[in-house]
């Protein structure tokens, strides 16, 4: 038997996944059934492209179902350790220069499953954040990036 991956993420980060599960489990795919069902009205499946869509979706949706149950059971909630609030961990948010003289960039380090630079929320797994998890405020680290390596100097930690 495989050892199942875990997830780690925030309690908001889970909510927001088992929201997802039920809208896909009782509204989505509810939806997806009422499309079959109209296609198939349309005449022979061979040569049916709105079946061969739906049924392409409902694999989709399917498939999806089952990957945000198995996040959710493998779920592993982030909890801020405030014991050393100075160091960069899983859950906190991270002020960083790049050095010589760049910008300073704000990022929530969290599990690959919440991950979302767009919100400003980058994964554990992710080359920056592996670099910095584990350092305190004032630290400058080396983060191999594919343009090469940068320095960057840990500003704050919340």
């Amino acid at each position: 038997m495989a050892i199942e991956k875990n997830y780690y993420m925030t309690i908001e980060g889970k909510e927001k996944l088992e929201k997802e599960l039920h809208f896909l489990k009782n509204d989505r795919r509810q939806e997806v059934v009422e499309r079959i069902k109209v296609a198939r009205d349309f005449g022979d499946l061979s040569e049916n492209s709105e079946y061969d869509a739906a049924k392409d979706e409902q694999a989709f949706v399917e498939s999806r179902i089952a990957q945000v149950e198995k996040m959710i059971r493998n779920a592993v909630i982030i909890e801020n350790d405030d014991n050393n609030s100075n160091v960069v961990s899983l859950g906190k948010t991270v002020t960083f220069q790049e050095l010589p003289n760049g910008d300073e960039e704000t990022y929530i380090i969290v599990g690959s499953a919440e991950a979302d630079p767009f919100e400003g929320k980058i994964s554990n797994d992710s080359p920056m954040a592996k670099s910095l998890l584990g350092h305190e405020i004032g630290t400058e680290v080396s983060v191999a990036t594919p343009g090469g390596d940068i320095q960057v100097k840990i500003i704050s930690v919340e």
